[in-house]
């Protein structure tokens, strides 16, 4: 059980307070002596890079660890929080930024796990939780089928639930942990809405992030840390994105990628005519056609869900088309394995980076060696080399700043950033001739963003060719050459990037020609 002690102050104490929180693990001190304060009625946002320390101090006020020193304070009383039970017991509810969530169970099965409730004889009482279930969706605007199982529903629906799991045990304070990462334009915008309404209601979050934008369009304030202490605290109307970006990595950040005019050569890939099925059996990809050429970028842009992930598994060799074909240097590789396209000297970021692109048992010295490790110097006979893995290993880590101890980390005891720094490692320090990467920062800080984009600029002025697929119409805007707007399975329209607008693209990306009206 959780204990508490009376505040000293008199005056009208935070609803949440952390004082001196320092959380250290062999080798790490991830929190350093940090103080946050959360309002009333609040939006407190919490800044930083990949591994600044963000997500351990909101784990340490969740009970999922025990802080080496500090002390939490909730409505002016010193708690005691030593596991989730204790947290949620004093109002405070956290949705992590990978879900929690049973597939083949229904929302509200979901929502009452834990807590479920009986009527006579002790048998479930789904209806009464699924009504309540529906008052909290309707109360919030959280738009949820009570009845729904978790594996037909969309990203963003999916963290409507999470949220509802939280409010359903009767939370106040609420602890977002990069909700954003995973979500669509769209739905960015239809998860502010319920915040908007949930701190009407009196609930006080703090969100954690590394979107500027999104800060300064939802924070009341922020807060910055920086190698697991906090550098500044300050408020949208005192400050910049430009500011903010600085406190997050200590330098000037470019917020906009710099590049040369595209030279555009030979086509590297060619797409014909593609047919793709989704996992349901239903038409995914339906007769896409396009070229990329060697030192061009050619950005393909959608909401989520509109073909892009079948695509790119087609191209990749993850998943076998109905028809059409895939040329890679001039190779008909239609349904080859993915090796095989690999060793044409292709690199692939994939969207699903714990799924297909890392081994998340396997310690970071094995994960990039991936694609190579039967290859020398990293195979010795039928044994690895591992000195040499484990020096390739370490130059990777600092070059590419992934965030661990040390490279014999598994890959699931990485921040989702860093795990992604772990992929784009691998595949970026290798020689290729085909880029193809899938929404390759997705979940990376200002920095991390600023250097990927870079290597991207460098291998098409390579002359390597760039498949860029993503749902931040920002990030396709600043690196594509040319863009490719996919919609309901179809390539809608090829444009060039300097001669088109982010308001063209939005419309495309949304079935709208701007001459024509819903196409």
């Amino acid at each position: 059980m959780s204990t508490i002690a009376e505040s000293p102050t008199t005056a009208t104490p935070p609803v949440l307070e952390l004082r001196g929180i320092t959380k250290r693990f062999p080798g790490v001190l991830a929190n350093d002596n940090i103080d946050l304060t959360l309002e009333a009625g609040e939006i407190h946002a919490l800044l930083g890079e990949n591994g600044a320390g963000k997500t351990t101090l909101m784990n340490v006020l969740y009970g999922l660890y025990e802080p080496s020193e500090g002390e939490i304070w909730v409505r002016g009383q010193r708690a005691g929080i030593r596991e989730p039970n204790d947290a949620i017991d004093l109002g405070i509810g956290m949705v992590h930024q990978h879900f929690m969530l049973i597939p083949p169970l229904t929302v509200t099965e979901n929502v009452m796990l834990g807590i479920e409730e009986t009527r006579a004889g002790g048998f479930l009482d789904r209806e009464r939780a699924a009504q309540r279930v529906r008052e909290i969706s309707e109360q919030y605007g959280l738009e949820v089928d009570p009845e729904a199982y978790i594996r037909d529903l969309s990203v963003g629906v999916q963290q409507r639930v999470e949220i509802i799991k939280v409010l359903y045990r009767d939370a106040d304070i609420l602890i977002l942990d990069e909700p954003t990462a995973v979500l669509t334009p769209q739905e960015v915008e239809e998860l502010f809405d319920v915040i908007d309404s949930l701190i009407e209601q009196g609930i006080s979050i703090i969100f954690i992030t590394h979107k500027l934008k999104e800060v300064m369009a939802v924070a009341d304030r922020i807060t910055v840390l920086r190698n697991g202490r906090v550098v500044g605290t300050t408020i949208p109307e005192e400050t910049t994105e430009q500011s903010l970006a600085t406190m997050m990595v200590g330098r000037e950040v470019s917020l906009v990628a710099e590049k040369s005019p595209a030279r555009g050569g030979e086509p590297v890939l060619a797409v014909e005519n593609l047919h793709v099925l989704g996992d349901q059996g239903s038409p995914a990809v339906q007769g896409v056609s396009f070229e990329v050429r060697a030192g061009e970028i050619l950005g393909v842009a959608g909401v989520q869900g509109n073909g892009q992930t079948e695509l790119v598994e087609a191209v990749t060799g993850l998943r076998k088309s109905v028809a059409g074909r895939v040329t890679i240097l001039d190779r008909d590789v239609t349904d080859s394995s993915p090796r095989a396209i690999l060793e044409l000297g292709v690199g692939h970021i994939p969207e699903n980076r714990t799924r297909d692109g890392l081994v998340l048992s396997y310690p970071v010295v094995n994960n990039l060696v991936l694609n190579t490790y039967y290859k020398q110097p990293f195979a010795h006979g039928i044994r690895l080399n591992e000195k040499e893995m484990t020096s390739h290993a370490s130059k990777l880590v600092k070059e590419f700043d992934v965030r661990t101890p040390s490279v014999w980390v598994e890959a699931a005891n990485l921040s989702g950033g860093n795990q992604q720094k772990v992929i784009v490692a691998r595949e970026f320090s290798r020689p290729i001739s085909l880029l193809i990467a899938a929404q390759p920062t997705r979940g990376l800080d200002v920095g991390s963003i600023e250097y990927i984009h870079g290597r991207i600029l460098e291998k098409r002025d390579e002359d390597s060719g760039v498949l860029l697929v993503s749902s931040e119409l920002d990030e396709i805007m600043a690196l594509a050459d040319r863009i490719a707007v996919m919609y309901r399975g179809r390539i809608v329209d090829v444009l060039p990037a300097e001669a088109t607008t982010r308001e063209e693209v939005g419309l495309l990306m949304a079935g709208i020609r701007p001459e024509e009206g819903m196409s």
